[in-house]
């Protein structure tokens, strides 16, 4: 049994410059659906063809192509982070919160790769 329990959703993070025209490009190229963008938190998210599978946009000045964050949808954010903290996972600061929104904690594994967990809070 594992540590903790994820959900049946996965959010693939990406690093854009213009999330409005990735999204299009997105829609357009591969025929993914936009599902929403929120511009107070520079986020985009684009639903693939694969269900529980979305692509996030996170819009930043400077880009950091490569660098893709597994993003895994979990029900308690709070209870999951403690439990991994108590085996030794290593977080990146503290948990992040946009109120009515998500709330978001990056964590790595073994060889520094980043993921992290969401929980949504609409």
């Amino acid at each position: 049994m594992s540590l903790i329990s994820l959900n049946d959703t996965i959010t693939i993070a990406l690093s854009v410059k213009d999330r409005h025209v990735s999204a299009d490009w997105y829609q357009n190229m591969l025929g993914f659906e936009t599902m929403y963008h929120a511009d107070v938190a520079g986020w985009s998210e684009v639903k693939t063809n694969t269900k529980g599978v979305v692509i996030g946009l996170g819009e930043h000045m400077e880009t950091a192509p490569g660098n893709c964050v597994p993003v895994f949808g979990i029900d308690d954010l709070d209870a999951a982070r403690a439990k991994l903290e108590d085996a030794g996972v290593k977080f990146d600061g503290e948990t992040d919160v946009v109120e009515g929104m998500v709330k978001t904690a990056t964590f790595y594994d073994p060889d520094g790769n980043a993921l992290m967990l969401a929980e949504d809070l609409s």
